[in-house]
């Protein structure tokens, strides 16, 4: 009787280590890959794809294994994000702001006014103390900031450089990107005639004359031939309007436990070289297009952008703590600015 209690015991255990073992290889085939839908305007040989490449190869030290999906269209990437088709996304933080509105507010209306404040904004955001600000969740779904890249500033570009000051401007169209809340405000403020555009098709609508102006960064000069709509007659004035970042967003629960946490430590420690990338682009625009604008118009220009932030923020656009953090950094830099002695943001 012993004998066959312990045979039967011996057989239920052999039989238990077996199913542990078949369970253990049906988790790991079944979770395999994660895909990461990527928007890059230029698809695999862009500097954003390239950046996420870098960052899926440091993944497989944290347990990870991603396969990169690249998307020229952002609105594409976005939608299969959305549809689960990808597990994590990288694309612009003005359309991830939806997921996760405390990073996606480093972009801000006028809010970062140079590359000095944009780095301090995107390491306090990614720091480990802001872990609960980088986790959301949205109609029932979960989702996390893993890392934030600058892109950069984006600067007023006209294709007749006697479009200098805001009254010049009325009437002249303006390709906006139509998803962001706050470029349709200031186009209206402005009383511009807005033309809603995408990522990949605003430049071209500004080289063929279809638009008369448009806010890009250095990252687009070249690649989208913005020199084209340029010309002979037409400048970038030196006033940043907006910044640019982008975002990884991913749903947490399909990686490994801490990931987001080891990707963003890997994501600041990036940063230096993203913005000496991005200090070289601004370099290589040609000085004959660049203009400055009077300091009358820069303060006036300042506090329309100020109106609007506040506007947005108390619409629930943009997150107050960031935008507390960001007019801290401005005023840290320029202690005499106007706005440093106003409350509101």
């Amino acid at each position: 009787m012993q004998k066959n209690t312990f045979q039967i015991l011996l057989g239920w255990e052999m039989k238990k280590g077996i199913l542990i073992t078949a369970i253990t290889i049906f988790s790991t085939t079944v979770q395999g890959k994660v895909d990461v839908c990527v928007f890059d305007l230029l698809g695999k040989s862009g500097e954003a794809y390239k950046s996420v490449e870098e960052w899926a190869l440091a993944a497989k030290a944290w347990n990870a294994d991603l396969n990169l999906i690249p998307y020229q269209d952002e609105a594409k990437a976005q939608n299969d994000f959305d549809t689960g088709r990808c597990d994590g996304v990288a694309m612009t933080s003005m359309r991830a702001r939806k997921y996760n509105k405390f990073a996606g507010s480093i972009d801000a209306l006028g809010a970062v006014t140079n590359n000095s404040i944009a780095q301090k904004a995107i390491t306090y955001a990614l720091d480990p103390r802001n872990k609960h600000r980088l986790v959301t969740k949205l109609n029932g779904d979960e989702f996390e900031v893993a890392a934030i890249a600058q892109i950069g500033l984006a600067y007023v570009y006209v294709r007749d450089k006697t479009i200098n000051t805001i009254e010049k401007g009325k009437g002249k169209k303006f390709a906006y990107l139509h998803y962001d809340q706050a470029q349709k405000m200031i186009v209206e403020r402005l009383e511009l005639v807005g033309v809603p555009s995408e990522i990949s098709d605003f430049a071209k609508k500004f080289n063929n004359g279809q638009v008369d102006v448009i806010a890009a960064p250095a990252y687009a000069y070249k690649p989208l031939e913005i020199s084209k709509g340029l010309g002979s007659n037409g400048a970038i004035f030196d006033f940043p309007v907006i910044n640019l970042t982008a975002d990884i967003i991913l749903r947490p629960n399909k990686f490994p436990k801490g990931f987001g946490l080891k990707s963003r430590a890997w994501a600041i420690k990036q940063l230096p070289k993203n913005f000496s990338t991005i200090a070289r682009l601004e370099a290589d625009i040609p000085a004959k297009y660049k203009q400055a604008l009077s300091s009358e118009d820069r303060h006036r220009y300042q506090k329309m952008m100020r109106d609007g932030r506040i506007e947005l923020t108390q619409l629930g656009v943009y997150d107050p703590v960031m935008m507390r953090v960001l007019k801290r950094a401005r005023c840290a830099v320029e202690r005499t600015n106007f706005e440093c002695s106003l409350s509101g943001e």
